[in-house]
């Protein structure tokens, strides 16, 4: 049986690395095969004492781990949403090094979550259920929607989330208006199929009359851009305090959503049907 690591980016914050071990643990009882949450990088920085004692493992550090206990197979679950950087270049680097002293082992890596041309029509239903549940929870219709990633200076990231907005907008009332918009991006017009950032589009629409938006959160897990304290909580905060009549109502994360898993126990079954 290949060993099954569960990978995000990672994160030097503590919830991010625990919400990653509730989601391989999830995947494990629905799985029935164990899976490790191992970090690509980062996350070896958390104290162990914020994670229970344990530390965190990493791509590296514990893919050499198992090749000298004598491990020969491996599958890599990416919690991303496209094929970034992390999964293009860091991980086939990484491989390439590892293999040069250990020689040759199988490593298969899995679909990411929102895969081109395909898709995952999941996502839209797991942002929407976010949407509704938040919306209930403050009594509020939804009017206003901004669909809100971390943006990426790669084109075909940005292109998940365009065409996330567009099934997501087919599960929205036909009156909601729905808006896409980055947390941050780079300078300069070369970068500038991310969109809007989240700070000006928020400013737009507040100066324009609008007093209800739903921020639609495209994140996996709480860190430092993500979740309570993040970053974009305090950009949403800093316009209300300069907007008294607008309200911002951000939605959980992805990962706090059962589907998510559902998406997970499908790329891995795909992923070890390659190894058999």
């Amino acid at each position: 049986m290949p060993v099954i690591l569960l990978s995000d980016n990672g994160s030097k914050q503590a919830e991010a690395t625990l919400q990653l071990r509730e989601l391989a643990k999830q995947l494990s009882t629905l799985s029935g095969n164990e899976i490790f949450p191992v970090s690509l990088q980062h996350a070896a920085a958390i104290a162990a004492e914020k994670l229970n004692g344990k530390p965190a493992d990493t791509f590296t550090d514990f893919v050499t781990k198992k090749l000298q206990q004598g491990e020969r197979e491996f599958i890599l679950l990416p919690l991303f949403f496209g094929n970034s950087r992390a999964l293009t270049s860091f991980v086939p680097n990484e491989i390439s090094e590892i293999k040069a002293e250990f020689g040759e082992f199988s490593f298969v890596v899995a679909d990411v979550i929102y895969p081109l041309p395909e898709g995952e029509p999941l996502l839209a239903r797991i942002i929407n259920q976010n949407i509704q549940q938040v919306a209930s929870a403050h009594n509020q219709e939804v009017e206003h929607v901004i669909l809100v990633d971390h943006g990426s200076p790669i084109a075909v990231i940005t292109e998940v989330r365009n065409k996330v907005a567009n099934e997501l907008k087919s599960l929205l009332p036909a009156s909601t208006i729905l808006e896409e918009a980055v947390m941050e991006r780079r300078e300069g017009k070369e970068y500038d199929f991310n969109g809007d950032l989240l700070e000006d589009k928020l400013i737009a629409q507040a100066k324009s009359g609008v007093t209800e938006i739903i921020v639609a959160m495209m994140f996996f897990l709480p860190g430092r851009h993500a979740g309570a304290c993040g970053d974009v909580e305090e950009i949403c905060t800093g316009v209300m305090k300069n907007y008294p009549s607008l309200n911002v109502t951000i939605t959980p994360l992805i990962a706090e959503q059962q589907l998510l898993v559902t998406i997970l126990k499908n790329r891995l079954n795909a992923a070890l049907a390659k190894t058999d």
